[in-house]
Parts: structure tokens; sequence; C-alpha cells
């Protein structure tokens, strides 16, 4: 299993952070989101390593602002 970290802005809420959720969810390969508001900080385990592309689309399509990457340190 990989984990990527990734920064998004805009997300204010719990239902935020479940829009985001529903769709890196939908990537192929993806096996857990756990999404920070308040950092905006995004960390994704998937079983490899996914398309920066891919998860850019998944979070405009939730109606968000995908900033790029992000470390895994909090």
């Amino acid at each position: 299993m990989i984990e990527h970290g990734y920064t998004v802005s805009g997300m204010s809420c719990g239902h935020c952070a479940q829009s985001v959720t529903e769709e890196i969810t939908a990537l192929p390969g993806v096996t857990e989101v756990d999404v920070d508001v308040p950092a905006g900080r995004v960390v994704v385990r998937a079983d490899f390593a996914l398309a920066e592309d891919a998860v850019r689309g998944a979070v405009e399509e939730a109606g968000f602002t995908y900033v790029g990457t992000a470390s895994l340190v909090p």
C-alpha cells in the first residue's frame, strides 16, 4: 500500500470532506481517504501510485481547488 498526501483548498465542513472523499475513493486502487478540513490536507492510501492529474480531477469534480502534493508528516 502506498500513502499519498495532497493539499486542497476551499473545504470548510464535514460535507466538503465527504465530497472529496467520495470523488477520490472512486479512483482505481484507492483503499482509504482521510481528510483534515482545517489543515486542507488529504491523505490517500492506494494499492499503487496514483497519477497526480487523476487526483486533481477528482478534487476539482468535488468542487474544490487542488493545490498540490503535501508531506505525509503533519
